[in-house]
Formats: C-alpha cells, sequence, structure tokens
C-alpha cells in the first residue's frame, strides 16, 4: 500500500478533521487490539441517564491524540524541544493509553478480572504491540509509565491537566448535552509551557484552569457519579458477581465462550498470561449485553430480575446522603423485600444495599497544577487563583446512598 494512502483523517464532530501523522501511527489503529475500542462504551452505562452518551473509547483516543499534536506545535513554538523520536513515542502513549479497559469502560473495571486496573492492562497490551512493532513503542511505554526524563512528556499523557482529561471532559460535555462540563481545551493548550521539566501554565492562563476544574466538579456530580449512573452500574457489577456464583455452584449459563472465561477462571495479576491478554482483546460491550438479554429468562431469581431490571431500566430507587445510612433503615428495606419473596440474606443483599462514593476535583498533594508568575516563580493554582472554591475543590468530598427495588420486580 502506498505511504500516500496511510496518512488519512478522521472526521471528528468536536474538533473536525483529526489527521493521522505517520505510518505506524494508522497502523496502531488499524490493529484489531485498538479496532476494539470502538465495541467499549466511552461512559458505561450514562446512556440510561443521558440518551446521546453512546459515544466510545476510539473516539476519545482519537481526540487525545488530536490535542497531544497541537500541545506539540505550541511548546515547540515556546522553544521546547521535543524530538521527532519523543513526539512520536508521545503520540503512541497517548493514542493507546485506554487500550486495556474492558467492557463498558470504569463500570466493570474490576468485575471482569481481579484487582487489576485498566492502566495495567494497557500496559500488557502495550508490550505486545511493541514486540509486533519491532520496538517501535518503546518511548511510548517510557512514558506511559512515567518513566521518560523529559517529565513534561509524562505529564501530558497522565497529570491533573493531561490532554486525557481535557478530552473527555469536553467530549463528555458534548454528548451528554451537559453544557458546563464544556471547557476550552485550545485555549488551555495555548497557555501550556515547560518551567525546569515541568508542564506549567502561564499565568495568563489561570482563569482557564479555574474553569477546567470547576467543569471536572460539575461533570463528576451531575455526570460520572450521578445517582441513576451509579445505580445502573451497581446492577451491573452484581449481574456478573451471580453469574459467577451460579458457575461456581456448576449451574448452566449461556453467553460467548470469552465472557464464560472470566466467569469461570479468577484472573489476578499473577495469572494474566498473553493467552489471557489475547482472550481479552476478544470481550467487549457486546459479549456483557447478549448475555444479560439472555439471562433474563435464567430460573435464578436474583440474576434473571437482576437482568430484567437493566434491560428495561427498571432501576433501584437510590437516595444520596452527606452522612452515613442508618442501619434501621436498610434493615427495614432489606426485611420487606427478602419477605415479599422469601429470599435468604445473601440473595436479598443484591437488592438492597448500601455504599458510598467520593470525590476531590483538584488534588493539590499530587502532580499539583503549577502557575508559572511573570517573575519566573511557580506557584500552585489553589494559591494563584482568588477564586476561593480552588481551596474547597481540594477537599475530598463523601456521599453515601442506599438501594432498593423501587418496583415489583
Amino acid at each position: 500500500m502506498p505511504k500516500s494512502n496511510k496518512l488519512k483523517i478522521f472526521n471528528d464532530p468536536i474538533y473536525g478533521f483529526i489527521r493521522i501523522p505517520n505510518t505506524l501511527i494508522f497502523d496502531l489503529i488499524a490493529d484489531p487490539y485498538f479496532q476494539r475500542l470502538r465495541r467499549i462504551s466511552q461512559m458505561g452505562l450514562s446512556y440510561l441517564v443521558y440518551p446521546g452518551a453512546h459515544h466510545t473509547r476510539f473516539h476519545h483516543a482519537l481526540g487525545s491524540m488530536h490535542l497531544t499534536q497541537q500541545a506539540i506545535q505550541v511548546l515547540r513554538f515556546k522553544g521546547v524541544e521535543i524530538t521527532k523520536e519523543e513526539e512520536n513515542g508521545l503520540l503512541c502513549a497517548i493514542l493507546l493509553h485506554d487500550i486495556g479497559h474492558g467492557p463498558f469502560s470504569h463500570a466493570m473495571e474490576h468485575s471482569i478480572v481481579n484487582g487489576i486496573g485498566h492502566e495495567h492492562i494497557s500496559l500488557l497490551f502495550m508490550e505486545e504491540l511493541n514486540q509486533r512493532f519491532n520496538g517501535s513503542l518503546t518511548i511510548a511505554l517510557e512514558i506511559f509509565k512515567g518513566k521518560h526524563p523529559k517529565k513534561f512528556l509524562n505529564q501530558l499523557v497522565s497529570s491533573q491537566l493531561d490532554m486525557d482529561r481535557m478530552d473527555y471532559l469536553k467530549r463528555d460535555s458534548f454528548y451528554t448535552g451537559v453544557a458546563e462540563g464544556n471547557i476550552n481545551a485550545e485555549r488551555l493548550i495555548t497557555m501550556l509551557t515547560v518551567a525546569g521539566n515541568d508542564l506549567v501554565v502561564e499565568e495568563k492562563g489561570v482563569y482557564s484552569v479555574e474553569k477546567f476544574l470547576m467543569a471536572r466538579r460539575f461533570m463528576y456530580w451531575q455526570v460520572y457519579l450521578h445517582k441513576t449512573g451509579l445505580v445502573a452500574e451497581q446492577l451491573l457489577i452484581r449481574i456478573l458477581k451471580r453469574a459467577k456464583e451460579l458457575l461456581r455452584e456448576n449451574k448452566n449459563l449461556q453467553c460467548s465462550p470469552t465472557l464464560l472465561f472470566f466467569l469461570k477462571k479468577k484472573i489476578t495479576k499473577n495469572n494474566f498470561d498473553p493467552n489471557v491478554l489475547e482472550t481479552f482483546s476478544s470481550l467487549d460491550d457486546v459479549d456483557i449485553l447478549a448475555a444479560i438479554k439472555q439471562w433474563q429468562g435464567n430460573e435464578d431469581f436474583v440474576l434473571s430480575r437482576l437482568c430484567r431490571m437493566l434491560i428495561n431500566r427498571r432501576l433501584f430507587t437510590i437516595k444520596l446522603k452527606n452522612k452515613p445510612i442508618d442501619s434501621k433503615k436498610l434493615t427495614k428495606h432489606f426485611k420487606r423485600f427478602k419477605e415479599a419473596y422469601k429470599l435468604s440474606d445473601t440473595e436479598t443483599a443484591y437488592f438492597v444495599f448500601s455504599g458510598e462514593i467520593e470525590n476531590r476535583a483538584y488534588d493539590a498533594q499530587q502532580q499539583n497544577i503549577n502557575i508559572l508568575r511573570k517573575n519566573g516563580k511557580l506557584q500552585d493554582v489553589a494559591r494563584a487563583s482568588d477564586h476561593l472554591n480552588l481551596r474547597t475543590l481540594s477537599k475530598t468530598v463523601t456521599k453515601y446512598y442506599i438501594c432498593y427495588p423501587k418496583y415489583s420486580v
């Protein structure tokens, strides 16, 4: 195939045309590992709250790469040295940063495999691709692991002001229609520079950073931690948990061989070998949805009811509180449901439960965002800002929830 045929463009609803810079990036995008991201939803089950939120990790990875191309251009214009090899490594690292996500993204991160985050699986995919592509991803791996000597390259991929966050805020805001989450990523990028070895923001960009952090707070409480999305995720987690339990009891469950593999085997970091990785690369949202549709008719009360509730969007009632849930209230709902359906405590616990969520929009202790003053001094954005809210955003907010069925299920 002639080289020119590989330098294609994607038409993106957020940024317009996204250019593929070279044949390596083209070949990575064309690889089945990356194409799988077309079948992994970016926002899990948020479409049950915001009907437009059907975009994928594929969208997001391309958008993050596009913003990184802009950042490289801006930094070079300001005299920051980024070699062609470093540019290539950086673009590959951001393109592949989410390649390890499983079905429905964060919703099932610890349901399919035990104690393995998507970052670790992304690393395994990148190492495998590096072998396939004859060591072309060596610098990308260094950047992804945060070990490149030019610290600002690592920070463009993973920090509190990285290209990943900039894209998902702008993209998720667009697809959900939540205008408060929209940020001016282009302006933020033009304000980036490097001081010492760190990625920093010029003083005139302080208000853009404020807007970015406020948008992040709005998106977490209005979208990512929306109570209906949260309860849908809990349903999905409980469906997979019940399926595993039934299989341990040697009950027969129909689903794809790929999903069955992960339901039957306990996969941890220790046994996540190349064969498991290859099997994982075949797993996507389609496997999960097909199984849930099929399990609606299962003879097990718990599994069939949970599946029906999710498919038909007959979700639990969820109440959010600022203080821990009163155990008497939980017991009241627990007993009522248990007696109505003559269930055991274990079975009832799938339907009536409590938990907690927490959010901190800005972590001033870890990889903080520094503002470069005109006098050359660096100052944390929470101190540089005259907006008192930024100091509040540095505190962790915890909320507590109780869930129980509201319909006759």
